[in-house]
């Protein structure tokens, strides 16, 4: 049964809902499989109690996440999965250099239709953590539930600094309305501005999920973005953090850090000194907030053996400063392919009016003529000039003439026609573990403006009804090949096993949205970041993914390593469904 959603197109097909009769979600297992293993993989629907909410999601094997497979390196496992969820599927093994044909795209195969079952020969050649997701409707099924880490044990036993015990968690966030996940429509994607933002914290899949550890333990945590858009910036207050590393292995030297941030779609590799009994808690903090994510008991129990002696010791990894050499011809060379990041939006024009032109994000700036917001820099959207009445997206009754904040939830009041063009509710507070958000607050009580402190990411949806709003048909984002000028699907590569290709990627401030992108390439090969705005990577890992800032213009070195057709996107799930992504051919 398909539910109809409320959206400013009318009333369209919305994909289902319903819970009666679904079996419950699973806990989630850890699967460890040899060389030539076969395991089998079954998408699902179940329901799954979120908070206050018992609500539908998609699952592989029953849980959410999905199992974990842990894997020997060089190993190469045969997957059998099969769809019995709501639309044909594939199952992309992200960050992996694996054999084409088993990339999961629609490049590379034909969808799974509901009912049948594709096999995948899954090749696992490089240590670190992956993770598998949908590649088709991605927006749907990663916010449904469809995500699992894969976890490749380095064949050198010293590969990784010594730790008591590791532990994956994937970070996420779902958008809870009404006791419900919000709706999609099943013909297109929506909120393509910015994203679906969520408003409920998830870690590995679990709003409430509380962890234990003992006095002194070593814990090495691999942490996986899996959400549709939003940036994650994880802190452990009150324990010692060594970033070990990262998307596809170990980074040059390892360091002490206060914070780990995370893209969609990044992996990040922390070694965790756990201090004296009592209790940390694990959260992610932006300028404007800090989200607990989960508490960790620490018990009054000495862990055996200590390994707080090499904890101390910050090693450099000889294979990756080896690399440092190698890459230094590539420094100042010019670039072989450069990319842009842009954005379209056409919103439409009130008609038979005078109109005037107003920022969505910061809706205190008004022009009489089109153009960009000075603070933010997106397009100007039009709306008609009589007095404007500004209102609270999750508290109507909260009125002003005014573009103020909200003085029940501290939101941004936005213009009252832009709330009944969304045609349904704002979205609900953010919330953090347990449904409580600690908002750090600016001058005279009021949170700080999030464009003030960003650092180039949009922590938070800060147009939530025009976000809603978004599809493919009014907001365009697009990856722009500065020499050809050709965009998205048509931009036309072809490589060769071997190349070093020194990629350039900018996201341009002169697009009627800049936002950040976390720029993903596929398994033609994995690469190295060679410098943002022209300051050298000062600490290098092998990526696969990439967050580019607002304004920022980042160099890579993509080493291709494997033939056939790949893809490369914007991993903002609704970005990637909106057309931001292209394919290339790498020869033998």
């Amino acid at each position: 049964m398909h539910e109809p959603g409320s959206h400013s197109h009318g009333r369209v097909a919305g994909l289902p809902r319903e819970t009666e009769g679904l079996p419950q979600a699973r806990q989630t297992e850890l699967v460890e499989l040899a060389d030539g293993d076969e395991f089998e993989l079954e998408i699902i629907p179940v329901k799954k109690r979120i908070g206050d909410a018992t609500v539908r999601m998609l699952a592989y094997n029953g849980s959410v996440p999905g199992p974990t497979l842990k894997v020997p390196q060089g190993a190469t496992i045969t997957v059998y999965v099969t769809n019995q969820g709501d639309l044909e599927a594939t199952v992309h093994w992200h960050g992996v250099r694996l054999e084409n044909r088993y990339d999961g795209t629609h490049d590379t195969q034909a969808p799974i239709p509901v009912g049948e079952t594709f096999t995948y020969q899954v090749h696992v050649p490089d240590p670190g953590a992956y993770w598998y997701h949908p590649h088709i409707r991605e927006d749907y099924g990663q916010e449904m539930g469809l995500y699992g880490n894969i976890l490749v044990a380095p064949s050198d036993p010293d590969y990784w600094p010594p730790a008591n015990r590791e532990l994956l968690l994937t970070l996420d966030d779902i958008l809870i309305e009404d006791g419900q996940i919000a709706p999609f429509r099943e013909e297109e994607t929506t909120h393509v501005a910015m994203g679906r933002f969520g408003n409920v914290m998830l870690v590995a899949g679990d709003a409430d999920l509380s962890l234990e550890a003992k006095r002194g333990e070593i814990v090495r945590f691999y942490f996986t973005n899996t959400a549709n858009t939003r940036v994650f910036n994880a802190t452990l207050p009150g324990a010692q953090m060594k970033l070990v590393g990262a998307d596809a292995g170990h980074y040059e030297r390892e360091e002490f850090v206060d914070e780990v941030l995370l893209a969609p779609s990044e992996r990040v590799v922390v070694d965790v000194l756990v201090p004296d009994a009592g209790e940390l808690t694990l959260e992610h903090r932006t300028p404007e907030r800090t989200y607990q994510l989960a508490p960790i008991a620490v018990a009054d129990e000495q862990a055996e053996p200590s390994y707080a002696e090499e904890f101390a010791c910050l090693r450099t990894n000889r294979d990756m400063a080896e690399l440092r050499e190698r890459i230094e011809p590539f420094l100042n060379a010019p670039p072989d392919k450069t990319l842009s990041f842009v954005a379209e939006m056409d919103m439409g024009m009130p008609e038979g009016v005078e109109v005037v032109y107003v920022c969505p994000m910061h809706p205190e700036v008004v022009s009489q003529e089109p153009g960009s917001c000075p603070t933010c820099g997106m397009k100007l959207l039009a709306q008609a000039a009589e007095e404007t009445t500004y209102v609270c997206p999750m508290h109507p009754e909260v009125t002003s003439d005014k573009p103020d904040r909200c003085p029940k939830c501290g939101m941004k009041l936005v213009p009252e026609s832009l709330v009944a063009a969304g045609g349904a509710e704002g979205h609900e507070q953010h919330h953090g573990h347990g449904h409580h958000g600690d908002e750090h607050e600016g001058h005279h009580g009021e949170p700080e403006h999030a464009h003030d402190t960003a650092q180039g990411i949009e922590w938070e949806d800060d147009m939530v009804e025009v976000n809603r709003m978004t599809t493919p048909a009014n907001m365009r984002w697009k990856l722009i090949d500065r020499d050809t000028g050709a965009e998205n699907a048509q931009i036309d590569w072809t490589f060769h096993v071997g190349d070093q290709v020194k990629m350039r990627l900018v996201n341009e401030m002169d697009s009627d949205h800049p936002m950040p992108h976390p720029f993903h390439v596929h398994g033609a090969g994995r690469f190295l970041i060679l410098a943002r705005d022209d300051v050298v990577e000062p600490n290098l890992v092998w990526k696969d993914t990439v967050l580019v800032r607002t304004g920022e213009t980042v160099d890579l070195l993509l080493d291709v390593t494997n033939p056939g057709r790949w893809m490369a996107h914007c991993h903002i799930a609704e970005h990637h469904e909106s057309g931001m992504m292209f394919s290339f051919n790498v020869a033998p």
